[in-house]
């Protein structure tokens, strides 16, 4: 058991360091914005008070910290994920990784900001209250992608 932890840690960093990387890469090609952890920094402290919902996290009374809030949020889901997923693809995956099933359940794991996070801050539903939402739910599912290429790496690594 503490083996499987210790490699859903370890995947769970990986996923979400290989995600902020692709995220930093596409800002720098691109010019596409980061994404603003003090927004979410700020979503999660409001949940803490009861409030899940926004019409516009932006407008909402910010919170102190609200940055590095979001950013331990940002790596502590990651590590949740990666640790669940240990668990359930268990000891006999971990001997062997392949990369599918860790990239379907990483794309899988967008639910959570689609249907929970973006209607939390105010973007509706799968981000459809955004100007581009079918853009942002792709660009979504290719960071998710980052995201399971970066759990596969850290199984590899264990």
């Amino acid at each position: 058991m503490a083996y499987l932890i210790f490699a859903g840690i370890v995947m769970g960093l990986g996923g979400t360091i290989v995600m902020d990387l692709w995220a930093l890469a596409l800002n720098r090609i691109t010019g596409a914005p980061l994404p603003n952890w003090a927004f979410v920094g700020r979503w999660v402290a409001h949940v803490a008070k009861g409030k899940v919902f926004h019409d516009d996290i932006a407008q909402a009374t910010p919170a102190q910290g609200e940055l590095t809030i979001g950013w331990v949020f940002h790596y502590a889901v990651g590590v949740i994920y990666g640790i669940f997923f240990a668990m359930i693809a268990g000891a006999a995956w971990l001997a062997m990784p392949s990369f599918v099933p860790v990239w379907i359940y990483a794309l899988v794991t967008i639910a959570a900001g689609w249907f929970l996070l973006h209607p939390g801050l105010g973007l509706g539903w799968a981000l459809s209250k955004t100007p581009t939402p079918w853009k942002s739910r792709g660009l979504g599912l290719v960071a998710h992608t980052w995201f399971g290429l970066g759990m596969w790496i850290g199984a590899l690594a264990v």
